[in-house]
Parts: structure tokens; sequence; C-alpha cells
């Protein structure tokens, strides 16, 4: 009983110390002129190119599904026979 108390006491001090330890401080102001002709802001966007990663994903999801449809329908069309 003593040896899962004492465990038990670890894990929550591990637990609530961990927020703390994993914190960052606060980021430096940006510099002087930063955003006034160029730059772009956080609300606008970026040049992430999700798009063809995305499709690959939906791609290989759907041929996956397929795959277990495919295997279930095999699968109870052997059993009936």
């Amino acid at each position: 009983m003593k040896k899962i108390i004492v465990t038990a006491l670890f894990l929550m001090s591990l637990s609530f110390s961990s927020t703390y330890l994993l914190a960052q401080g606060v980021p430096p102001p940006p510099p002087g002129g930063h955003g006034e002709s160029t730059n772009q802001g956080a609300g606008e966007g970026g040049g992430a190119p999700i798009g063809g990663g995305l499709g690959i994903l939906l791609a290989l999801g759907a041929a996956y599904g397929g795959r277990k449809v495919y295997r279930a329908w095999k699968d109870q069309q052997d059993h009936q026979s």
C-alpha cells in the first residue's frame, strides 16, 4: 500500500511541475518599423503549401478505407458460402 501511495504522489508532483518546466519566457517585442511596408501580419496567412500534402493524405485515407470495406465485404461473402 505504501508503494502505491508513493508512486501516486510522485506522478502527481511530476504532472504539476511539468507545466512550469516547459514554460517559455515572454518573446521580445518586434524591432521598430516592423510590418509597415512588406511584412505580412499574423492574420494574412503565410506561404506554407498544404494543398499537395492534404491531397495525398486524403487519397491514402480513401484507399485504406476502401481496402477495409472490401476485406469486410469479402469476409462476409466467405462466411455466407
